[in-house]
């Protein structure tokens, strides 16, 4: 039961939070300018998170791993091979690919303030095109990780039924 509480929980927080910053915070701090830009600065920074999301993926993807180990008897029983074994595998694995974004997303977005900081007020020609660069990539990688993470939510909300 703990497993679980902890599994749905911190699952709950880890897409959430991506979607929520996929779809509507990053948005609009990107087009609210200079203001927008010290919103995500403090979110990111000062509230920690990347790490929160980073501790939540981590939590619920160590719970689910040890549900599976107990309900697939150590990965060995004929469980994993019925559609809820099958279905929560598929599940997992989505999830690892949208956590692999997740990564992504950290390193891109650290490059980005890493080169804002260096640009101190207006770009250069060249750092206004890696800044565009780095933002499209981050973009990318949010949709990606958010489209990932639904569809291992999917898998895994119809597993029990299957």
């Amino acid at each position: 039961l703990t497993l679980r509480v902890i599994h749905i929980l911190a699952g709950v927080f880890w897409v959430g939070g991506t979607l929520i910053m996929t779809f509507f915070i990053a948005p609009a701090a990107g087009s609210t300018g200079e203001a927008g830009q010290k919103f995500l600065n403090h979110v990111m920074n000062n509230m920690k998170f990347g790490q929160n999301m980073a501790v939540a993926a981590i939590l619920s993807m160590l719970a689910g791993l040890a549900l599976f180990w107990i309900d697939s008897d150590g990965f060995t029983s004929a469980w994993m091979s019925t559609g809820a074994g099958r279905n929560f595998g598929i599940g997992a694995g989505f999830s690892i690919v949208g956590f692999v974004f997740g990564v992504w997303i950290g390193n891109t977005g650290r490059a980005l303030a890493k080169l804002g900081a260096q640009a101190q007020g207006k770009p250069s020609a060249e750092q206004a095109v890696q800044m565009q660069k780095l933002a499209k990539q981050l973009r990318t990688f949010s949709l990606s990780a958010a489209t990932f993470l639904i569809i291992a939510v999917f898998f895994m909300s119809i597993a029990r039924f299957a």
